[in-house]
């Protein structure tokens, strides 16, 4: 029950701690706007570790190829994420998909391993990018 409650935790209250540099023409301290999707990239190697793992445990090939893929295009949207947080379009395209894949998986076979916990994290990363869409964007000076 811990690790949900601490994944859910994860997903719904995720914030940057701001980075801190110094110029060395200045004595000031600038700080950035810019954030990490820790959370994304969490995601992006869950997908592509499960994958592996079907691969080495039952020999799918199309098991890793599809935890692969998919395991990078949430990679990539976790890289557009970072870099501009209003781009979050692949990373939704990507969860929502392996959400409804796997949770079809999971309701048909009602197997906690692999299908529902992809489902559920899925499920987790698209209710955290939904969030992201109802924010205000930030407005700079």
């Amino acid at each position: 029950m811990f690790p949900y409650l601490l994944v859910a935790q994860i997903v719904l209250f995720n914030s940057s701690v701001p980075q801190t540099t110094q110029t060395p023409l200045a004595n000031s301290t600038t700080v950035s706007d810019m954030s990490v999707d820790w959370v994304g990239y969490g995601y992006a190697a869950l997908v592509a570790t499960g994958g592996i793992v079907g691969y080495v445990k039952a020999g799918s090939v199309p098991s890793l190829g599809a935890g692969l893929l998919f395991g990078g295009l949430a990679g990539l949207g976790a890289y557009q994420i970072s870099n501009d947080p209003n781009n979050i379009w692949v990373s939704l395209g990507t969860a929502g998909t392996l959400s409804a894949v796997m949770g079809k998986r999971f309701y048909g076979s009602r197997k906690l391993f692999p299908a529902g916990v992809m489902a559920g994290a899925s499920l987790l990363m698209v209710g955290k990018l939904g969030l992201t869409l109802l924010q205000k964007p930030n407005k700079s000076v």
